[in-house]
């Protein structure tokens, strides 16, 4: 193992935090219990708030974003506010509304979430996990609550090649038909009493298994996804690698937890403490339109309340910096013709600063000096990404974060293979560099600017 102790221990948090995060609603439960952990006080977004300096907050909204921030005070706003934005979603498989297809087997309808790169979810071995609404029998009371499957339940096996003679060359994936998961025979499991055709008959019994104190109770709606049961993993002959589902973004939400518990507040020169802040919100895989995604009023509703008179929170604004992070492509070596020539991100080779001149992401040359004068102060190596002239470019949570509160922004990410996918791959040393530098901004005396 050449990956020192400091990389291993981080990178060990964060595959646990990754495996204990198959859906967003799991994510934000997590990253809220671990803030608790730290003294940071919950706020309800319909409640009056009476902030104290240096007080720690976070609140949630949809049980699936989450901002967290170490309040500085009105006199923070000179230095601006040290903000860091990820998203809690990626990619997957939702279960339909109306799942059942039942014959000789017990299959699920799904519907495609985001980008995803189907193929590599056949043959894998699938669990479901979520957010269920019931209703207690006894009381009619309506309650909420996370459930999460664990074991290999589904499967969506390929179809044979004997069967599909192109499969290796032409084949193509129809979401519709192709992808269906199997959960079960129905012939054997159709016992007295048991019914085999309700999925929301199977989603009540998981509930009273993992929430013992339940009575009966009745499932009216859920939000449930199907995710690869195997464990994230440090991999590699030397363990360079990190693979996992998920990694795009659920990492960058953990260096950025891991950046703001360590941040404290900063203070020096008689300046006033800085405000640092977490904003890890739902839905940008599908464009961030909701109201708990980055297009939506969240962050900015948070904003005003911190900071109600708008003369001075504008102004503060225009001194602050957001670093949007969202994993980076890592130059493939079988498909390295796909980059540009001169921008090849490398595993393992430190953080990779997106850039692209469309706005698709929303670094500029004052907001990319500042990272690159913190990753110089904390020996990070720093890569440049530009997509090839000839290819579409995706984009991020950045452009949208600063187009609806006017915040300076960069966009930055740790270089990743096989994004989309099913299982992805980051290099071992990438994340705790990435979160070394959030943590320099955080720290950051000053306001947050360049003459």
């Amino acid at each position: 193992m050449t990956v020192s102790s400091d990389y291993h221990a981080f990178n060990t948090e964060l595959l646990d935090f990754i495996r204990c995060s198959p859906t967003p609603f799991h994510a934000t439960h997590r990253l809220a219990a671990a803030l608790r952990a730290e003294n940071f006080i919950e706020l309800r977004e319909q409640d009056a708030w009476s902030l104290q300096l240096g007080g720690k907050y976070f609140l949630t909204r949809n049980d699936s974003s989450i901002i967290a921030f170490i309040y500085g005070g009105p006199e923070s706003l000179n230095q601006g506010i040290r903000m860091v934005g990820a998203h809690t979603d990626s990619p997957n498989l939702r279960v339909k509304p109306l799942p059942e297809k039942v014959k000789d087997y017990f299959q699920l309808g799904v519907e495609v979430y985001g980008g995803v790169l189907l193929n590599p979810w056949f043959d894998r071995d699938l669990s479901i996990a979520g957010r269920v609404v019931y209703r207690e029998k006894g009381s009619g009371k309506l309650t909420k609550g996370l459930i999460d499957f664990k074991a290999p339940v589904a499967i969506i096996p390929s179809l044979a090649i004997h069967l599909d003679r192109e499969a290796n060359t032409g084949r193509t994936v129809n979401p519709q038909t192709d992808i269906p998961p199997i959960l079960f025979e129905v012939k054997h499991n159709a016992q007295p009493g048991n019914k085999v055709d309700d999925f929301r008959e199977i989603v009540a019994a998981q509930l009273k298994t993992e929430h013992a104190q339940l009575g009966d109770v009745e499932v009216l709606d859920y939000e449930l996804s199907l995710y690869d049961t195997q464990a994230p993993a440090q991999i590699g002959l030397h363990g360079d690698f990190l693979a996992a589902a998920r990694l795009d973004n659920l990492l960058s939400c953990f260096c950025g937890l891991k950046a703001l518990l360590s941040a404290g507040l900063t203070s020096g020169s008689g300046a006033a403490p800085a405000t640092c802040m977490l904003i890890c919100t739902d839905h940008e895989e599908v464009g961030s339109a909701s109201a708990c995604g980055a297009q939506g009023p969240m962050l900015q509703h948070t904003l005003e309340r911190i900071f109600p008179d708008a003369s001075e929170r504008l102004r503060g604004i225009s001194q602050s910096l957001l670093i949007s992070a969202d994993n980076a492509h890592g130059v493939h070596p079988n498909y390295a013709g796909r980059h540009d020539d001169n921008h090849v991100p490398l595993l393992n080779h430190g953080p990779v600063l997106k850039i692209n001149a469309n706005q698709r992401y929303a670094t500029s040359g004052v907001t990319a000096a500042l990272f690159r004068q913190w990753c110089e102060a904390e020996s990070v190596n720093l890569q440049s990404f530009v997509t090839r002239t000839d290819l579409g470019c995706g984009s991020t949570i950045g452009p949208i974060t600063a187009t609806q509160i006017g915040v300076p922004t960069l966009d930055v990410g740790v270089p990743t293979f096989a994004m989309h996918s099913v299982r992805e791959l980051a290099g071992s040393r990438d994340a705790l560099d990435l979160c070394r530098v959030m943590s320099a901004c955080f720290r950051h005396v000053g306001p947050l600017s360049v003459a």
